[in-house]
């Protein structure tokens, strides 16, 4: 009789050296990205209370923001804060894009392999494109 059983099949973790390897579906890039946008976000707080501290604060503080991003504040040129702004868009973009997807995940039982598939691609699309716009408006 455990003859005519059907084996089933063994799972095992993988390696460290494997993981280059791997190919992760796009719903676990999403998963993670969404996890480094969370980080991202709360790591850069400091950056974002001092961008709307100074932009809002009066006309002058206004005109010391707009030219941190020309010339640049200390050691950091203008470019890499248009860059590190750039960061916080993408990271704002994809925390809110993924977080609506789960939501709507959670809201409808949607949880088939073939929509958690397709919205990943969708997430990952709309949050690239979304920032490259936003990136052109801010280097041009």
């Amino acid at each position: 009789m455990a003859d005519t059983l059907k084996q089933r099949p063994v799972y095992r973790n993988i390696h460290v050296s494997q993981i280059v390897a791997y190919r992760l579906p796009p719903a676990g890039i999403v998963s993670i990205l969404h996890r480094i946008s969370g980080v991202l976000m709360f790591l850069l707080l400091p950056f974002v209370i001092w961008l709307f501290d100074t932009s809002v604060s009066s006309e002058v503080s206004y005109e010391r923001f707009r030219a941190a991003f020309v010339a640049g504040i200390g050691i950091f040129p203008g470019w890499f804060l248009k860059l590190v702004a750039l960061g916080l868009i993408w990271a704002y973009l994809h925390h809110l894009i993924a977080g609506i997807r789960h939501l709507w995940m959670d809201a409808t039982h949607a949880v088939t392999k073939e929509f958690g598939h397709n919205s990943a691609i969708g997430t990952l699309v709309l949050s690239v494109l979304i920032t490259l716009v936003l990136g052109y408006k801010l280097f041009f």
